[in-house]
């Protein structure tokens, strides 16, 4: 079967085409610009030329009909019909506390998409048009959400619940739901699957590490805790943002520097992290160069990334009574060997010991621990697209729409 995996930002469409019998990508590309002049389709097919078509796309239903008329194209589509398709699967960042799993796209469904606007401005609203220019574009054809918040839905009331009035849980579900879940539910399961971790043995902790950061903590695949929050800005130092901050700095910024709140959490997001703290950049192999250079900002910085990432491990491994697997995955995860050393010798008393050559790889799926390490250690690479595949999948066939 084929799945047609549909990422839709604001401005922007991601898209995959994946045959869920061999978990092959049979294609992907990006509309770019939507809404705004020179959007652009690239649209790229493995061991073929990359395909680019430049074309007016004012709304998210022209992007799909661009998507839609480059997988069928003669010269570099991949599929002859759209019957091909058994199904669409959408990333969705937002389902409150009204959709604790995946979903077959009902009006219902949508409409608890659009009552989370408030909760994902930025997203859940593209996310929406996505669904829906789908629709339009193909009637008839399953769709399906994939929550970004599911995967920390599995938090118990103690983990999620912020120590705040009640009402205000009572009346705007004010909580911890997490994000990034479809990464760290991927790359628990593989963890699981990948290093055969038997019965009893599954407490896993996933360091999701890029420009955005987040790191979970689950048993079984069930999550315990999640680093982000009702936000995405809470928990680890990021790129650009600042992660865990006292909540008076605002009020403090606000006072003294005559911003209104909204200013102050505009630089919270998106000028503060290690960007913030450097000077430098939101890259750390900018950092990395500039602390070779001696740039003393840079290397605190780079510290600072290091002390709160090693202090949310070192609480996970408390919170689960001890820790099977730690994993490393997206970007920096993946690709930075000198970090993930770092990390793992400041957890030198928990018994980790890493493998320095398999450790220098970059973006492969191994085990970086040795064979005498308390605790192993894995890099895998995320993959969302195949985890909102396979949760497209899974469901459409219960539902016998496929």
């Amino acid at each position: 079967m084929k799945i047609l995996v549909i990422n839709a930002g604001s401005s922007s469409l991601k898209y995959q085409i994946i045959d869920t019998d061999n978990e092959a990508v049979l294609a992907k590309g990006l509309c770019e610009r939507i809404g705004i002049d020179g959007s652009k389709l690239t649209h790229k097919v493995p061991g073929r030329e990359d395909f680019e078509k430049v074309s007016p796309m004012p709304t998210h239903k022209e992007a799909v009909a661009l998507v839609m008329e480059a997988i069928l194209d003669a010269d570099h589509g991949v599929i002859a019909s759209l019957d091909e398709l058994s199904a669409i699967g959408h990333r969705v960042l937002h389902g409150g506390i009204e959709y604790t799993e995946s979903c077959v796209v009902t009006e219902k469904v949508k409409a608890v998409i659009r009552e989370n606007f408030d909760l994902g401005p930025l997203h859940n609203p593209a996310n929406l048009m996505g669904i829906e220019a789908c629709e339009a574009n193909m009637p008839g054809k399953p769709n399906v959400a994939v929550f970004d918040t599911a995967f920390g839905m599995g938090m118990e009331p103690e983990a999620y619940m912020y120590a705040l009035p009640s009402e205000y849980y009572d009346k705007y579900k004010l909580r911890r739901y997490g994000f990034h879940g479809t990464s760290h539910m991927y790359v628990s399961g593989e963890t699981i699957k990948f290093g055969q971790l038997p019965e009893g043995r599954r407490r896993v902790i996933v360091c999701h590490l890029g420009n955005g950061a987040s790191i979970s903590a689950s048993i079984d695949g069930k999550c315990v805790d999640t680093s982000m929050g009702l936000t995405p800005l809470e928990g680890l130092i990021m790129g650009t943002r600042s992660g865990d901050v006292d909540p008076a700095v605002v009020q403090y910024i606000c006072s003294h520097e005559n911003k209104t709140v909204d200013e102050v959490l505009n630089i919270l997001n998106k000028k503060s992290g290690v960007m913030g703290m450097s000077g430098v950049s939101s890259d750390f192999r900018d950092l990395s160069k500039a602390e070779s250079e001696g740039n003393e900002k840079a290397a605190l910085a780079l510290k600072a990334y290091r002390h709160r990432l090693v202090k949310y491990i070192g609480g996970y491994v408390a919170l689960m009574n001890g820790v099977d697997a730690i994993t490393f995955t997206a970007g920096l995860g993946e690709n930075d060997g000198e970090m993930r050393q770092l990390v793992c010798e400041s957890l030198g008393y928990l018994g980790i010991s890493i493998d320095k050559e398999k450790n220098a790889a970059r973006g492969k799926r191994m085990e970086i621990s040795t064979p005498d390490s308390k605790v192993r250690v894995f890099v895998i690479p995320t993959n969302e697209e195949l985890m909102i595949a396979r949760d497209t999948l899974r469901l459409v066939k219960a539902a016998g729409l496929a």
